[in-house]
């Protein structure tokens, strides 16, 4: 098969879970045109939009999927892993001492000097100012004042949070997809 005009990383689809919702919102649940071209031919998915764009063979012709539904629902229940990137984003990314945005690291609000753990309920996104300023000290020892208490987030909350930083990217026939309970203007 062959794609014209455009390189074929320029024709993902977004992939919808069984509820019409996306997988994921942040990283957006994208799937390259290969991927998704096999998914409809072993036919787990269900083409919803296309794009103008085709992919060819001496045999066939399909226009490329813009937006695709799973046909089988894929549970969103697991807990989310810890990683640097889902703690960046259950604190919105901003600094939970004072929501800077800038030189983002992490701060250990028990400090690990005195037995603080790197774990859920002891991890915040500090900007480099506040890490720097509390040291090895407690939130009260260096008077600063939490935000919100870092807690573990749940897959739902992740996800909720992930909608409020939209991609670089989005194609119109997403736009549905993505939004579709935000408040509309009177």
């Amino acid at each position: 098969m062959q794609v014209l005009d455009r390189a074929p990383s320029g024709w993902p689809a977004l992939v919808l879970n069984a509820d019409f919702r996306p997988l994921s919102y942040y990283p957006l649940s994208v799937w390259p045109w290969q991927d998704v071209v096999k998914a409809v031919f072993l036919e787990r998915v269900e083409v919803i939009s296309t794009y103008e764009q085709e992919v060819r063979s001496p045999s066939f012709a399909m226009r490329l999927p813009s937006v695709v539904c799973l046909k089988e629902y894929v549970a969103q229940d697991r807990p989310p892993a810890f990683t640097r990137f889902n703690v960046f984003l259950r604190d919105g990314f901003a600094c939970a001492y004072c929501r800077r945005a800038e030189d983002l690291t992490f701060d250990h609000v028990i400090p690990r000097s005195r037995g603080g753990r790197t774990s859920w309920g002891n991890i915040v996104t500090a900007c480099s100012r506040c890490n720097l300023a509390k040291g090895g000290r407690t939130p009260e020892e260096a008077r600063m004042s939490l935000l919100r208490r870092p807690a573990r987030p749940t897959a739902w909350e992740l996800q909720e949070q992930g909608r409020r930083f939209p991609p670089n990217h989005l194609h119109q026939s997403w736009v549905d997809y993505l939004y579709w309970d935000v408040e509309l203007d009177p």
